[in-house]
């Protein structure tokens, strides 16, 4: 139970620091490579490429989770405390709507490219992989979302006030 407490609040942190790692340390061979040796690889432009996408679609669940992403909440500061849980919660549930479609068309395309074993072109691994990027981070997405419903639920029923995540600017 402690190691899915554990897993649950830092999970995205630590796949987006592995990711990012991958991706600084690969770039900055590559560049030495490039600059010292006048040689360059397909292989790093493609290890950078594809943790950039992991990067990008872990990160988009790591926001869901803090309620980091950008929005304009002008309105949110004239409604009641109710109407605020209650306006998170209907973005939320239309968000749960948007991403359960994209993870079913993401998958369709995983899906393909297993049925015709499409392989990436300087590392010959199964497209397969980066492919899944799509709709692990839509899944976490979800995963996210339900946890935020309930968060507000709970909010809505205690009366207490909905998170609203840290602000960038005050």
């Amino acid at each position: 139970m402690q190691f899915l407490k554990l897993l649950d609040r830092n999970a995205e942190k630590w796949a987006l620091l592995v990711f990012y790692s991958m991706l600084v340390i690969t770039m900055a061979v590559e560049v030495l490579r490039r600059e010292v040796f006048s040689y360059s690889s397909i292989w790093g432009e493609e290890i950078v490429r594809y943790s950039f996408i992991y990067l990008a679609w872990i990160g988009a669940a790591a926001a869901v989770k803090e309620r980091a992403h950008i929005r304009i909440d002008v309105l949110m500061h004239y409604v009641s405390p109710r109407m605020k849980a209650l306006l998170y919660i209907f973005g939320d549930l239309v968000m749960v709507a948007v991403a359960v479609g994209a993870l079913v068309w993401s998958f369709e395309t995983v899906l393909v490219s297993w049925k015709f074993g499409s392989v990436s072109h300087g590392l010959r691994v199964s497209l397969v992989w980066f492919l899944m990027a799509v709709p692990i981070g839509f899944s976490l997405m979800i995963v996210r979302l339900i946890q935020s419903l309930i968060r507000d639920f709970h909010s809505l029923r205690d009366g207490t006030p909905v998170y609203e995540g840290d602000k960038l600017f005050d």
